[in-house]
């Protein structure tokens, strides 16, 4: 006799077209249940055209008959928002008070870290005016599908869900010329209405400041932690200040500071150069009441395989420090969000 496992089995290896994760890692199997030799499965519908319903419906029953003793499968949609079958366990927002330090490099390594680790990851590219996200992982040219009651994120070669604002332009160097109440929207839906599904991070790249935007996100999206960012300049720590405050003000647990352009390595000599001063992260991280994840120095290689869109690909004793701390930094702190 056929079981409910085996059904929920089929339902892990269907893959959605245009996500490239199956029914089951996007949340989308309501209930299963098997009388005699009839299996009736429920699926919300959330972001599927009628096109990929159907498609999913036919795949589905095919697969399902071919279970042990059943001889036929009732595939029903139920309407559903993303918001309503989302499933995220922490939200880790990567920000600083000031623009060019690296938060979207950082934001991307961090992701690479925990996908690296088996981990379900997503990005959400809050950076509205200025995305980078799909630049850096070769997406430029990619967009996403989805109906009216949502959007499928963009999938990356490691398979980390992606979401920007540069990925629904017609092209990525147009500007976005928005007042703040509208990037604030725009937010607030890549949140609510991208189907996300079951993931165990996802991580928002904030943009800089402590306005309009980074305040959506500390109120709306259920932040778990920060992780902030700086560059070793005094003017740059100066302004990082202030968004250690605001993540404080806010009662938003810091989980680690990255200090990016820490330094530079001569190929020659192997002589460790600090091209904007001495390095001030671990002044930051004792300010901020939390650990210094790494200190991620100028790399040529990490600026090509950006700008090739292959960071997935980077690998170095600074990013391995900064995964083991990450992942150590948040491992106590991650709570089930939805």
């Amino acid at each position: 006799m056929t079981t409910k496992e085996q059904a929920q089995q089929i339902l892990n290896e269907i893959l959605v077209p245009g996500a490239g994760r199956s029914l089951a890692e996007l949340n989308l199997v309501r209930n299963i249940k098997i009388t005699d030799n009839k299996v009736d499965i429920t699926l919300a519908s959330a972001a599927l055209n009628p096109d990929t319903q159907n498609w999913i419906e036919t795949k589905v029953s095919d697969a399902t008959k071919q279970l042990p003793a059943l001889s036929q499968a009732d595939i029903t949609f139920v309407e559903a928002k993303p918001s309503e079958v989302n499933e995220v366990r922490s939200v880790i927002a990567v920000m600083s008070g000031k623009g060019g330090v690296g938060k979207s490099l950082v934001t991307a390594l961090l992701g690479i870290a925990l996908a690296r680790k088996g981990k379900k990851v997503g990005i959400l590219d809050a950076d509205i005016t200025g995305p980078s996200i799909p630049k850096m992982f070769g997406l430029s040219n990619q967009r996403p599908s989805g109906s009216d009651t949502g959007i499928l994120p963009v999938l990356s070669k490691m398979g980390i869900s992606i979401m920007s604002i540069n990925l629904v332009l017609p092209h990525e160097d147009d500007a976005v010329i928005w007042r703040g109440p509208l990037i604030g929207k725009a937010i607030q839906q890549f949140w609510e209405e991208v189907l996300w599904g079951k993931l165990d991070c996802l991580i928002v790249d904030l943009p800089p400041g402590t306005a309009d935007a980074p305040l959506t996100v500390m109120q709306s999206l259920s932040v778990s932690g920060v992780v902030i960012v700086l560059s070793p300049q005094e003017l740059a720590v100066m302004v990082v200040r202030k968004a250690v405050k605001m993540a404080q003000q806010m009662n938003v647990p810091i989980l680690g500071v990255v200090e990016n352009m820490s330094y530079f390595i001569l190929p020659d000599s192997g002589k460790k150069l600090e091209l904007f001063g001495r390095s001030r992260g671990a002044e930051m991280a004792e300010m901020a009441g939390a650990p210094l994840l790494a200190q991620i120095p100028i790399d040529p290689r990490l600026a090509e395989l950006c700008d090739a869109g292959e960071i997935e690909k980077y690998s170095s004793e600074a990013f391995d420090s900064l995964a083991k701390n990450f992942t150590k930094a948040m491992a106590p702190k991650a709570k089930k969000k939805s």
